[in-house]
């Protein structure tokens, strides 16, 4: 449903029927570019991880919130969404996308709140994670990545779909 800002934007809404109402969210219309990227690790994607970065988040941001996908190589491998918890999420994702995960990215609509997650990611063979940032504990989420030999991006953008 296209509606016109006080700037005279055209913003496209999206309208989901809950219990008792109505929920009305933008549309997220948002795309990023390599150059607004943020690493924050010492360690540094790959060319190909980072070719991938813009893939993974337009694909993201059309699943459900408490999102994680999976991508190599421009190719969605797993998909984790819907789930109360983040780490189920990833759980989810790892568990869709199969046994074949090295130099994969894990890409996630939201930042992470601990670093549980990366522990779990680090096991999998995944090589990069591109989130939006944010988190109190952001500091102790690199510090994880970096422990793992994992490269992270932010995005200092998120894309939350309910």
């Amino acid at each position: 449903m296209p509606i016109a800002n006080q700037n005279r934007q055209q913003i496209t809404y999206e309208m989901r029927y809950i219990s008792g109402g109505l929920l009305l969210q933008e549309k997220d219309a948002q795309d990023i570019q390599l150059n607004e990227l943020k690493i924050v690790t010492t360690v540094k994607p790959s060319k190909i991880i980072l070719e991938t970065m813009p893939f993974a988040w337009r694909t993201l941001k059309h699943i459900k919130s408490n999102g994680i996908l999976i991508a190599k190589n421009n190719q969605t491998l797993g998909i984790g969404a819907g789930q109360v918890s983040r780490i189920d999420a990833v759980d989810m994702a790892i568990q869709k996308a199969g046994h074949d995960l090295n130099d994969a990215l894990l890409a996630s609509d939201a930042f992470f709140p601990f670093r549980d997650s990366i522990d779990r990611i680090a096991k999998s063979g995944i090589r990069a994670i591109i989130q939006p940032g944010g988190s109190v504990r952001d500091d102790e989420v690199i510090a994880a990545c970096n422990e793992h030999g994992i490269a992270m991006a932010f995005t200092e953008k998120r894309c939350f779909r309910h």
